[in-house]
């Protein structure tokens, strides 16, 4: 049986309900782009807001997790109730300053790039098994200089990395659009 033989299976209702999805999203997607591309600061405002926003949810979670987990030694639900209350007061921070918070975002960003670069280079000289070694070597190199560009100009790193992001989130809605499933002809009898 053929991909087309399953795509015959599909009932018409089905396609119609997932060319729809498609259509929104891919809507919403131009849309959201388009804004991002028009209103880079402001957007990078919004990310800021709810980079704070999830940091607070983080840290209630942490804390609900050092009350109610009984089956931890008290040891490490302190170190949990700590790591809450450290992770509430950062996003309590960022949500009534965006625009530092963002800063902070693009230093976590470039450290974690840095790790994974590392990472691929330590992978690439044990000798994958799965990833080509010049591949892996130029994946380390490529995140940890870009890890380091995004501490050193986080500002520049962020708004630039937001533009790309937006071209993207364009040209992928816009294919998405042009790649829409059609309703299968029903065979005449």
């Amino acid at each position: 049986m053929t991909i087309a033989d399953y795509a015959r299976q599909i009932p018409n209702e089905l396609v119609a309900a997932v060319r729809t999805t498609m259509i929104v999203t891919s809507v919403v997607g131009i849309v959201l782009g388009i804004i991002a591309l028009v209103w880079p600061a402001a957007t990078l405002l919004v990310i800021g807001v709810l980079f704070g926003i999830s940091l607070i949810v983080a840290g209630l979670f942490r804390l609900y997790g050092a009350f109610a987990s009984s089956l931890l030694s008290g040891g490490w639900r302190f170190v949990l109730g700590l790591i809450g209350v450290l992770i509430l007061a950062a996003g309590i921070i960022a949500l009534f300053n965006p625009e530092e918070s963002l800063v902070f975002l693009a230093i976590f960003i470039g450290i974690g790039w840095i790790f994974q670069g590392i990472a691929d280079l330590t992978h690439a000289s044990a000798g994958s098994l799965h990833t080509p070694r010049w591949l892996l070597i130029l994946s380390g190199v490529v995140s940890i200089i870009a890890g380091i560009v995004m501490m050193l100009i986080p500002g520049l790193a962020l708004t630039t990395f937001l533009i790309i992001a937006a071209i993207m989130l364009i040209v992928v809605s816009v294919v998405t659009l042009l790649t829409l499933p059609k309703k299968v002809e029903e065979p005449q009898i």
